[in-house]
Formats: C-alpha cells, sequence, structure tokens
C-alpha cells in the first residue's frame, strides 16, 4: 500500500491508504518542460526501467484541479487545486487532462502558491529538499556550491538550502550573474574565480569537464550531489583516485528511481517546500507558451541558456 497526500491544518499529511494503481486525472493548467522531457524524446534513456517510451506523451510535472478519482483515492474533492510531483510516475502532461499517481499528488488549497509557481518550483524543490537531507545530510552551518545556478532544477537549491541553515549559498553560471531574485550571496562565472572558497555540498546539475573542476573546491568530507548532466556530456569520467586523496564523495541522486520506493517521504519534503515558496525563497523565472508551441519549448531547451523553467498551457 501507498500513503496518499494532501496539505491540511497541519502539513502535508497521508490522507488515506490506496493501491499503487490509484489514480487521480486532472485537468492541466500549467505543465513544466524539463530536460528530462528532451533526453526521453530523444531516445537517451530508452530502455531505462520505469520510464516512458516512444510512443507516449510527453511531461512529467503537472498543475491544475481534480477533474475525478479512482477507486480507492479518497481526501481529495473535485476541483481541488493540486500539483504533481516531478518523475512521480508516467508521462502525459503536455495534455488538456493527465491521469497521475495519487500516491504522489499533493494539494495546493489553503497554501495561496499560484499553481504557476507550484508547477516550476515545488516538484524540483521536492527534489532539492531530498537531495540535501536523504542523499547529502546537508547540516546547519554548511556552505554549499549551485553549478549551473540559473537552471530550472539548479534555481530552488538556493531557498531549500536557506531554511536549511546553509552559512553561505553561492552559484556559477556562464553569464556570471542571476537575473533573478534568488537567494544566493554571490554569483561567479567559473570555479577560478571562487578563489579559496571551499564548500560542504556542491550540486551538480550540469556534469562533463566542470564535474571535475569542481572538485578542487571541495572541503574535506565535501559531498557532491549529481543530479542532472545539463552540459550533455555522457562520456566524461572522474578520477576516484581524487576522491579517496581528498576525503570527498560524489552522490548521484535520480528522484524518478527513488520516490516509487520511498512515497512516505513525500509529505515533509513536499511541506518543506511550499513553505521555502510561501516564505519567497524560490522566486523562479518562467516562460509560458501554448501546448501548441511544445516543439518550441524543447528547441529552447536544446539551445541552452534557459533561466527557470518552460511551462506549457492548454
Amino acid at each position: 500500500m501507498l500513503a496518499k497526500y494532501r496539505r491540511t491544518a497541519d502539513g502535508c499529511r497521508p490522507a488515506a491508504s490506496v493501491t499503487a494503481a490509484s489514480r487521480a486525472a486532472i485537468d492541466v493548467t500549467h505543465a513544466a518542460v524539463g530536460l528530462i522531457d528532451v533526453y526521453l524524446r530523444q531516445g537517451r534513456l530508452k530502455d531505462r526501467p520505469g520510464l516512458p517510451q516512444p510512443p507516449y506523451v510527453p511531461g512529467l510535472e503537472v498543475a491544475g484541479a481534480v477533474r475525478a478519482l479512482g477507486d480507492g483515492v479518497t481526501g481529495f474533492r473535485v476541483g481541488e487545486p493540486v500539483f504533481s510531483v516531478s518523475g512521480s510516475g508516467p508521462a502525459g502532461g503536455y495534455a488538456s487532462v493527465d491521469v497521475v499517481p495519487a500516491a504522489t499528488t499533493v494539494s495546493l488549497e489553503g497554501t495561496d502558491v499560484d499553481p504557476a509557481l507550484a508547477v516550476a518550483a515545488i516538484p524540483n524543490a521536492v527534489t532539492a529538499q531530498l537531495a540535501l537531507t536523504r542523499v547529502a545530510h546537508f547540516q546547519p552551518g554548511e556552505r554549499l556550491l549551485v553549478l549551473g545556478a540559473n537552471g530550472g532544477l539548479a534555481s530552488v537549491f538556493p531557498g531549500i538550502a536557506r531554511l536549511l541553515g546553509a552559512e553561505a549559498v553561492v552559484g556559477t553560471s556562464r553569464t556570471g550573474t542571476t537575473d533573478s531574485d534568488l537567494p544566493y550571496d554571490q554569483v561567479v562565472g567559473d570555479i577560478a574565480a571562487l578563489g579559496d572558497q571551499r564548500f560542504d555540498v556542491v550540486v551538480d546539475p550540469v556534469g562533463g569537464r566542470l564535474r571535475s573542476d569542481s572538485l578542487q573546491v571541495m572541503a574535506p568530507m565535501g559531498r557532491m550531489l549529481l543530479v542532472g548532466n545539463g552540459s550533455d556530456d555522457w562520456s566524461h569520467t572522474v578520477s576516484t583516485n581524487d576522491l579517496w586523496i581528498g576525503n570527498l564523495a560524489l552522490l548521484g541522486f535520480n528522484v524518478g528511481a527513488y520516490l516509487p520506493g520511498h512515497p512516505e517521504a513525500i509529505a515533509p519534503a513536499a511541506e518543506f517546500a511550499l513553505r521555502a515558496a510561501r516564505e519567497g525563497l524560490l522566486p523562479l523565472k518562467t516562460q509560458t507558451l501554448p501546448l501548441s508551441e511544445a516543439a518550441e519549448a524543447h528547441r529552447r531547451l536544446e539551445k541552452g541558456g534557459v533561466g527557470g523553467r518552460i511551462l506549457l498551457t492548454p
């Protein structure tokens, strides 16, 4: 049995027990477009267990209103505003109606969080909270470095780290700046610009050569979270001897593979992410396109340089 979660006056809590097959139909108002959608369409992740394979409807993250509930699903009502957690189930978000796992659907009722912000930021913020707390074991007073600081996933880490008590949050970007109100202490253009600064945790959604270069700014016992491959470099490797000599760790985290086996993690992570949104710590930039321009959304992501997230509306 999986627990199905919704927000109550006391936060996101289990509202009912449902089977793994239980679903909720959502009238989609916003669907997020991510690099994972691009990789799936390109066939780069073909034959990976649990991931959709062509032919299929793309889209892993949606926000909208409950249209209908499957057998055994309670705790939601028709018309209730909700969003689905990133990587929580089969694709299908690029549509006017999506059917998602009830176990990983979260209510927005009473949160005052806009659905566009919810789908743009909260699923990724859930990923960030889980990665920092359950994988990197981030502690208050530690220092965080985020590579590719303005990317859709990267940009939620500073807000989550702030709530976790980070001493400092620094980012890198190709421009050396951030054009939003993301809560970074500093954003630099490359690793060399960090000088003598050292970091307890490095978040890497970029990969490639930048991954190796970042080892030099990690503190002893530092942990690097591997959460993406925005560089599109699938052959780069890191010297394990460098990890050994430097007392360093590389930790991979794929939320889509993690959540099905750990549904109990969704409630506290979603509550934490919603708190960050309510406190203004997730000020993501968004671009909104009509669903008919989904191909254009993919072209923009493939070209690179998209700060924040692209959303589709039916």
